[in-house]
């Protein structure tokens, strides 16, 4: 699961995001109770009622990129507990590969022709869906994705794993405590093109301008191209070219690994502070074995359930998916951001005490 895909899986961090996508407009659709706003999702018609009783007896189908994928087994899960306690159903549909964009389709398709409630979906590609999805609301059927969006018209509000700005920021701020705020450190990227990890390095620089990291030296950014080898190779690079080296932040899944794995070997470890994001098992065994004190990422899991809590309120009429309208979804109050954007929050950081909570 990279990064470069939004973890492939994955946000991508998560996107997004927070992970957000580059996205151009779609064409009409013909349902009457949904219209397409300025640069906007694709809202309900009528007035949100923040006060609405939530409808139970509700079938909400989730779409993956692809089942049997720990990672959305785990989100997935997240959303079929979330129904349960809302007195509504989970049905999930999905092809087994996560670049079978064609499948996805099909799979809407279907879930149109069952009439379900709401879809939920991490779509592969942010326009191939958008014919399908708008037939679906068309037919009365409220749109959620999560973790990987498509184009806002296509559907009624995104989940997006946590926004850019925290991802850049958190990571930053994971690090420099490790150092104790002083010395040398270096970012591991995908590749220098990759848009979500160019965003999040942007707000890494940010983050260094404030004062509390006057004595934090950002020397280099590398790039191992989201490629196991590479990164690998990369980390042992910045390692000898900067021999005084005191961290490393990987914003990429396979980064992170290549990187635990050269540290873990090497006479670094220990001494040589990494951190970015990561899968809790992929890094389980460097978390376990001294080489990461703690890295980051979001929980699937608390994403699935967003999702469907969306989709419920949706249906229930608590939100058309208009920016600035606000639910509640479990104890957490959401506020519903431009062209539909939910944000999960900040980024959930694994570390030695809880990383066995988790198999994704």
């Amino acid at each position: 699961m990279s990064n470069s895909s939004l973890l492939r899986a994955c946000v991508a961090l998560v996107a997004v995001s927070s992970l957000a996508l580059g996205v151009s407009a779609c064409g009409g659709t013909t349902k009457e109770d949904v219209k397409k706003e300025s640069g906007g999702s694709a809202v309900s018609s009528g007035k949100a009622d923040p006060n609405a009783a939530l409808k139970k007896g509700l079938t909400v189908g989730f779409l993956p990129k692809a089942v049997n994928n720990p990672y959305f087994t785990s989100s997935d899960k997240g959303g079929e507990a979330a129904l349960k306690e809302l007195g509504s159903s989970y049905k999930e549909v999905g092809p087994s590969s996560a670049t079978d964009t064609s499948g996805q389709v099909s799979y809407v398709n279907t879930l149109t022709q069952q009439q379900v409630d709401a879809i939920a979906v991490s779509a592969q590609d942010p326009g191939a869906l958008c014919t399908a999805l708008k037939q679906a609301m068309s037919n009365k059927i409220k749109v959620v994705t999560y973790d990987s969006d498509t184009n806002p018209g296509c559907r009624n509000a995104f989940v997006s794993q946590a926004s850019a700005e925290d991802l850049g920021r958190t990571e930053v701020q994971l690090l420099a405590e490790q150092i104790g705020y002083k010395g040398e450190i270096a970012i591991l990227s995908a590749a220098q093109t990759a848009t979500n990890q160019n965003t999040w390095i942007g707000f890494m620089r940010d983050e260094l301008k404030d004062p509390k990291y006057k004595d934090v030296k950002l020397v280099k950014v590398a790039y191992g191209n989201d490629d196991a080898q590479q990164s690998f190779q990369q980390t042992q690079g910045l390692l000898q070219e900067y021999p005084n080296l005191k961290g490393i932040i990987s914003p990429t899944t396979v980064g992170i690994k290549a990187a635990a794995q050269y540290l873990s070997g090497s006479k670094y470890k220990g001494k040589v502070k990494l951190t970015g994001l990561g899968t809790p098992n992929d890094m389980r065994t460097y978390v376990k074995n001294g080489t990461v004190d703690a890295f980051e990422l979001w929980d699937p899991a608390k994403l699935g359930a967003l999702a469907a809590q969306t989709a419920v309120a949706l249906v229930s009429g608590r939100i058309t998916g208009k920016a600035g309208e606000t639910f509640k979804a479990g104890t957490t109050t959401y506020t519903i951001g431009k062209d539909g954007v939910i944000s999960l929050g900040k980024p959930t950081v694994f570390d030695a005490k809880n990383i066995d909570q988790f198999n994704f």
